[in-house]
């Protein structure tokens, strides 16, 4: 573990009202009362504890002022990383941060990697690893859901449940290594009677994990949807109602969308990253044909496509081509121009025909049906983000099913009449599994590689 001392910016960089500079780590104080001078001519070392104090940044080298600051100390294992830390209030803007970054550094300091305050926290048990990568979530999040998500992460709901589920566990082991030893107090029969019935009701309680698993991705991740047809159908209209500003050229002259366009929009609480694509349709311009290549090759890349239909128009090649290219994926079929006559026949389509809205997005009609739609497909029976415990990461949900295939196999071996070691090494395997949830048994590379994804400053 490093015991060096660590800084970072805490904020991004660029124009802002203030920005902040973290310290953590054994001199963290020592270092920052050398080159901080406070207003009333006290060291930092000095000054209360947690208390925020009025002074200036002096570069000692140069007896030149970096900037004007606020301060505060806050010694451990009262804090984030359980070290001593800092933290520096600075002016915003990237000149001033960077200053004090280079001081702090020729004075001892080393630049922090990636996420290394949460990794400290995490190595110095301060958290466990799933409240560490629930602080990450935090920082990513782009809705109030799965804010609150990664919030509810952060307070232990889920790693307080995994705890629950091992100590279970462990009680099973505690159970068989009792019979093992001291058979003539033990009756096997009832202990493999005891082993199937928490075994149940561990698998129960897996599978809700589990199957919460597919909303916490949509809550976290947000769903894919890419809007697909051809020129001059109303995909970049779309695209501008559900942003809620005109992100996208609308013209009447086909081909006007050359490129993808990406934007995440908020639905209901339910993050979508919004990708409007070029018209498709066989064209000789050499532009135009790369993004409608691009708009094909995005379509095994879509969790849902909303493709839409010219109610004014009658059906082409080009629709045609476009049904068959998607036909195993999540679709919404919209028809829109209604407001003008209706051309269009889906005679032989008689899938579409049942299924597809029917808007008019320059009309501002039936444009709900798109949003009730996309809930109704991808939140059945959605969960309580305020009561539920919702798994949002997959690393997690990999982990359940693996324990939770290993349970199985403890009930397969009661049935096979397998003996009371065997069915330990199964429960063991599952412990480890969840152990990797939390990090009381995960490798240390598999630690470095989740905090690398980290930004620096957190």
């Amino acid at each position: 573990m490093n015991t060096d001392t660590i800084a970072a910016s805490a904020t991004y960089p660029g124009m802002s009202g203030i920005g902040i500079v973290r310290v953590s780590g054994k001199d963290a104080i020592g270092i920052v009362s050398d080159i901080f001078k406070s207003k009333n001519g006290k060291k930092l070392s000095e000054l209360k504890n947690r208390m925020m104090y009025y002074g200036w940044i002096v570069d000692p080298e140069k007896d030149k002022v970096a900037d004007e600051v606020l301060v505060v100390a806050m010694k451990g294992p009262n804090t984030f990383t359980k070290e001593d830390v800092v933290e520096i209030n600075c002016h915003g803007g990237i000149v001033s941060v960077e200053m004090i970054l280079g001081i702090l550094i020729s004075r001892g300091a080393r630049l922090a990697e990636r996420g290394e305050f949460t990794k400290r926290a995490f190595l110095n048990g301060r958290i466990d690893l799933t409240q560490a990568e629930a602080v990450m979530d935090l920082v990513s999040s782009k809705t109030r859901n799965s804010f609150d998500l990664s919030l509810h992460q952060l307070e232990g709901r889920l790693s307080k449940e995994i705890r629950n589920i091992r100590q279970s566990l462990m009680d099973l082991i505690s159970q068989i290594e009792v019979n093992i030893d001291f058979p003539e107090y033990d009756e096997e029969e009832m202990t493999v009677e005891n082993i199937k019935n928490i075994s149940r009701e561990i698998l129960k309680r897996f599978d809700k994990l589990i199957k919460s698993a597919d909303t916490g991705k949509i809550y976290k991740e947000g769903i894919k949807t890419l809007i697909l047809g051809k020129p001059n159908v109303g995909k970049s209209s779309l695209m501008n109602y559900l942003l809620n500003e005109n992100r996208a050229i609308v013209t009447e002259i086909p081909g006007t969308t050359r490129d993808t366009i990406e934007e995440f929009v908020n639905l209901a609480g339910v993050p979508l990253k919004i990708i409007d694509t070029a018209g498709i349709r066989y064209t000789d311009d050499e532009v135009e044909k790369i993004g409608v290549k691009k708009a094909l090759d995005k379509i095994n890349e879509a969790d849902l496509i909303l493709m839409i239909f010219d109610a004014s128009k009658a059906l082409e090649g080009e629709d045609i081509m476009i049904i068959k290219e998607i036909q195993d994926k999540k679709v919404l079929y919209l028809l829109n121009k209604t407001d003008l006559p209706e051309k269009i026949d889906f005679e032989n389509f008689h899938k579409i025909k049942e299924e597809v809205i029917k808007v008019s997005i320059k009309g501002n009609r039936g444009l709900e049906k798109i949003e009730n739609k996309i809930k109704e497909e991808f939140l059945k029976g959605a969960l309580d983000v305020d009561d539920d415990i919702i798994v949002s990461n997959m690393r997690h949900k990999n982990l359940l099913m693996k324990a939770r295939k290993s349970i199985e196999e403890v009930l397969e071996s009661i049935e096979k009449s397998l003996t009371l070691e065997c069915l330990e090494v199964d429960i063991m395997n599952s412990l480890e599994f969840l152990g990797e949830i939390t990090g009381e048994s995960v490798r240390d590379d598999l630690i470095d590689k989740i905090f690398t994804e980290f930004c620096i400053g957190k």
